[in-house]
């Protein structure tokens, strides 16, 4: 069983991603197969890990798949590596708004039976940090034990003298100090309204910072201590998840196009992978570059990213917008205005009203499917920030002030090549950004009094919800059920 340790904090902003990325640079760096992972719904953080570790970062939610779900994936990924580091999420017991802590990272070192080592911010404080790790070592909210942790690390540490303090402080409580890191602002990694810059909009920078990270927790860290501690972790008692088993094979390599490239980094491992195993035959493209859709596509994803930061480019690469807007039935050309008279026709393709589903035997009912989360949908948009896009969904897109963030239960609210009306789902919302109108004739979700969200439109179901795929594996087998 692969040996593994789950790196938390106190907080968010402790230097949790810092050290754990690290970690996984510096275990890789001696020759070490490493397993990267990361609790909760993020996606930009498991792009450094898989800088770190030549390895897709995984992802491990207990809400957004299922608590019997996460060892499965876990050892999916892990076994036959040499280790296994887990990047926690925010807090320690931070979890579901109203549900203690479920789907927190306490949650996730449960279920992986993993070992726990706190990385405590020391740079407001000295011997005050022993209360910090005595409040976490004892606390215990669900009456499971308190969670096991193995050590500490010290982050952020000014001179010897604090560190000889705060070393003094973490002795008293019994616990072992893995690793001192000092302050140095040259290993901030850059940010911006939704968390850090994605790897694929600053490789060669983040090749440069995870390699300067894997350095310094080398030389900050006791690295044998580390591994000894993630020896300890007993066997997990679980198979390992496999696609194959999620999905029926309904699909003869039908090719199925899944956007990339800097403006849409947002995407977990195991969505393609449940393609595979339903028969569909994966193929990247990058729509800031491509001006055409791959050889014989049958179906379109469109997932997650920061089409924001690249409107100017996307809406330059009119010939690909033209494309993808022929594949979804709609009219090919410059993307209609919301309201206008053509803006209906162009969104289906059959001169039915903007919205509303496609009926079998219609034009757009021969297209593939496409789905579009949050980034894909704001591109599928007449306009994002006035700049003209692709113009299959009567409505457009602009940045706003308010942070939408969080996890959502979702009902379907319409039959669609991907859904049947009534069914219910986990997801999550994370964005900046607003779609008027929210919905079209057609929505795709509901999970507020407010009202449903989304369009369901001829075989196109675009949405501001992200969902893991292996905590809704059907929509994989029903999307490579409609490429054929």
């Amino acid at each position: 069983m692969t040996p593994r340790l789950v790196v938390a904090a106190a907080s968010s902003g402790a230097g949790k991603t810092t050290i754990a990325t690290g970690l996984m640079a510096a275990l890789s760096a001696r020759g070490l197969a490493v397993s990267p992972h990361k609790v909760g719904p993020d996606y930009i953080d498991p792009g450094y890990h898989a800088l770190a570790t030549g390895r897709p970062g995984r992802n491990l939610d207990p809400f957004l798949t299922s608590e019997e779900a996460v060892a499965p994936l876990f050892r999916h990924a892990a076994d036959g590596c040499d280790v296994a580091v887990v990047e926690g999420v925010m807090g320690l017991f931070d979890g579901v708004t109203g549900g203690g802590d479920f789907a927190s990272t306490a949650h996730v070192a449960r279920l992986l039976s993993a070992p726990v080592v706190l990385v405590v911010d020391c740079a407001s404080a000295g011997r005050s940090i022993a209360a910090v790790v005595h409040g976490f070592l004892t606390y215990d909210p669900n009456g499971h034990g308190p969670v096991g942790i193995g050590g500490v690390i010290l982050n952020r540490v000014g001179s010897d003298r604090h560190e000889e303090i705060c070393r003094e402080a973490v002795a008293e409580l019994g616990l072992p100090v893995l690793g001192v890191l000092r302050r140095r602002a040259d290993l901030a990694t850059p940010s911006r309204h939704l968390g850090l810059i994605p790897v694929a909009e600053r490789r060669p920078d983040a090749l440069e910072a995870v390699r300067r990270l894997g350095e310094t927790v080398a030389a900050s860290c006791d690295l044998d201590a580390l591994l000894a501690l993630a020896r300890t972790a007993p066997p997990l008692h679980a198979d390992p998840w496999e696609p194959g088993a999620e999905v029926a094979r309904v699909g003869d390599g039908p090719v199925v196009a899944v956007a990339g490239g800097p403006a849409f980094t947002f995407g977990y491992a195991e969505q393609s992978e449940l393609l595979e195993a339903a028969g569909a035959r994966v193929v990247a493209f990058d729509p800031l570059r491509d001006e055409d859709l791959p050889e014989g596509v049958r179906g379109l994803v469109i997932g997650g990213g920061f089409p924001e930061m690249y409107a100017a480019e996307l809406g330059g690469n009119k010939r690909l917008m033209d494309a993808i807007a022929a594949f979804t039935g709609s009219v090919a050309g410059s993307p209609a205005k919301p309201g206008s008279p053509r803006a209906g026709h162009r969104a289906n393709g059959h001169g039915s009203v903007a919205g509303s589903p496609a009926k079998p035997g219609s034009r757009a009912d021969r297209y593939g499917p496409v789905y579009a989360e949050c980034a894909g949908m704001l591109y599928l948009a007449g306009e994002l920030d006035g700049v003209p896009m692709c113009g299959v969904l009567d409505a457009t897109a602009a940045m706003t002030p308010k942070l939408t963030l969080g996890y959502r239960r979702a009902v379907a609210v319409a039959d669609s090549a991907l859904t049947r009306v009534g069914e219910r789902v986990r997801g999550h919302e994370f964005h900046r950004t607003a779609m008027t109108p929210p919905r079209g004739g057609t929505p795709a979700w509901q999970w507020t009094a407010e009202g449903p969200e989304g369009f369901v439109q001829g075989n196109v179901f675009a949405s501001y919800l992200h969902l893991h795929w292996a905590g809704s594996p059907r929509i994989a087998e029903r999307f490579v059920a409609a490429c054929a």
